[in-house]
C-alpha cells in the first residue's frame, strides 16, 4: 500500500519524469538521500516501471487515431496468445485491451492518414489469427488523452 509520501512522489513524476532528486525531495519535504530510497523502492517495486517522453503524434505525422473492436472466432487459450503475441509486434498498434462484452479485444492504432490506415487495417488486422469481426472508430477530437494515473484515488493511503 502507498503511503501519502509515495503518492506525491508518483503524482510529481507523472507531471515531470525530468524533475532533479533534490527538486523531487524539496517539494515533498524530504532530503535528497530519503527520497532517492523512496524512488528507487517504488523502481524496484515494479510501481515505477519507466520513464517516458510524450509526443504529439501529429507533430511527428501520425494524424489518425482509432479504435478497432475485434471479436475472435476461437476463445481457446492458444488462440488467443497467438492473437496477442501478433498484435503486440505491430508497431501501429500503441495499446491493445483484452475486453469482455461482444468484443474480445480492443486495439488503439495510429496512422499517417486515412489511405494508410485502410491499408493496414485489410493487409494486417485482417489477417490477424482468429479474426471473426472488426470495427473501426475513428477519433475526430481527443477531448481528454491519457496522461496519468489518478494516484489519489487509486487507494486509501496509510500515513
Amino acid at each position: 500500500m502507498l503511503n501519502q509520501t509515495d503518492i506525491k512522489i508518483l503524482t510529481l513524476l507523472q507531471d515531470d519524469a525530468r524533475i532533479t532528486n533534490q527538486s523531487l525531495a524539496d517539494k515533498i519535504g524530504l532530503s535528497s538521500s530519503p527520497c532517492w530510497r523512496k524512488v528507487r523502492k517504488l523502481e524496484d517495486d515494479d510501481i515505477i516501471q519507466g520513464y517516458r517522453a510524450v509526443l504529439d503524434r501529429r507533430k511527428i505525422g501520425l494524424g489518425v487515431m482509432v479504435f478497432v473492436r475485434v471479436a475472435i472466432d476461437s476463445h481457446s487459450e492458444s488462440e488467443a496468445r497467438k492473437f496477442e503475441e501478433e498484435v503486440t509486434a505491430l508497431e501501429d498498434v500503441v495499446a491493445c485491451y483484452s475486453i469482455g462484452g461482444d468484443a474480445d479485444f480492443l486495439i488503439q492504432v495510429v496512422s499517417r492518414d486515412l489511405d494508410s490506415y485502410a491499408d493496414f487495417a485489410m493487409s494486417t488486422i485482417r489477417r490477424l489469427p482468429g479474426i471473426k469481426e472488426m470495427q473501426s472508430m475513428f477519433v475526430l477530437k481527443e477531448i481528454k488523452p491519457f496522461t496519468a494515473f489518478p494516484i489519489k484515488n487509486s487507494q486509501k493511503a496509510k500515513g
